[in-house]
C-alpha cells in the first residue's frame, strides 16, 4: 500500500501550472476541466498545524483531470520526466484501461509530459502510448525515448496565464482523428 508522504510533492509545480491554465480556459469559455483528487485516509495529523503528515491512498487513481473542451469529453494525466527516457512504470495498467474505456465512449484521452531537463511539454496521445505499451508487453523496451516522439506534439510553456497550452496539440490530435 502506498503512503501519501512517500511521494512528497512530486509533480505539484506541474499540477499548479495546469490548474492555472484550466482556470484561464474556463474563464474564456474554452474548456471546463476538473482536477480529480485522489482519495486518501489520514493516519497522522499534526495537532498544531492540523496538516496531514501520513496517509494511505484509498484506491487506485485513474487520471488527474477530466472535463470537456468545446463539448468534447477529455481526460488526461500529467507526468514529469527528468531525463530523455520516460519509464512506462510511471503509467499504470488501470490508467491505460480507464483511458481505453473513456475513448470507447467517444472521449479523448492523453498524457501531458513535462520534460523538465529540456523545459518542454509533450502531448502524448493514447494511441501513441499504446504502441509503446504493446512493445513493452511483447517483451521490448519498458520506456520510450524523447527521439521516438512525434515532434508536432511538443510545445513550450505558454505566456499570458496559459502556462500549459494543451489546446493546440489537442486540436492536432482531433485533426488526425478526422
Amino acid at each position: 500500500m502506498a503512503t501519501w508522504n512517500s511521494r512528497g510533492l512530486r509533480g505539484s509545480a506541474l499540477e499548479d501550472l495546469i490548474n492555472r491554465t484550466n482556470e484561464v480556459y474556463e474563464a474564456n469559455a474554452l474548456a471546463l476541466i476538473q482536477k480529480i483528487p485522489t482519495p486518501i485516509t489520514p493516519i497522522n495529523i499534526d495537532k498544531n498545524t492540523r496538516h496531514i503528515t501520513l496517509a494511505y491512498f484509498d484506491q487506485k487513481s485513474t487520471v488527474d483531470y477530466i472535463g470537456a473542451v468545446q463539448g468534447i469529453p477529455v481526460c488526461f494525466d500529467a507526468k514529469e520526466c527528468h531525463t530523455d527516457t520516460f519509464p512506462l512504470q510511471n503509467i499504470h495498467a488501470h490508467q491505460v484501461a480507464f483511458m481505453r474505456r473513456f475513448e470507447g465512449q467517444q472521449g479523448i484521452a492523453f498524457f501531458l509530459i513535462h520534460f523538465t531537463k529540456r523545459d518542454i511539454f509533450y502531448y502524448l496521445t493514447l494511441r501513441q502510448l499504446l504502441i509503446f505499451w504493446q512493445r513493452m508487453e511483447a517483451g521490448g523496451r519498458k520506456s520510450f525515448r524523447f527521439e521516438e516522439l512525434d515532434e508536432k506534439f511538443f510545445f513550450p510553456m505558454g505566456k499570458g496565464g496559459v502556462f500549459v497550452p494543451y489546446l493546440q496539440p489537442l486540436q492536432l490530435d482531433l485533426n488526425e482523428r478526422g
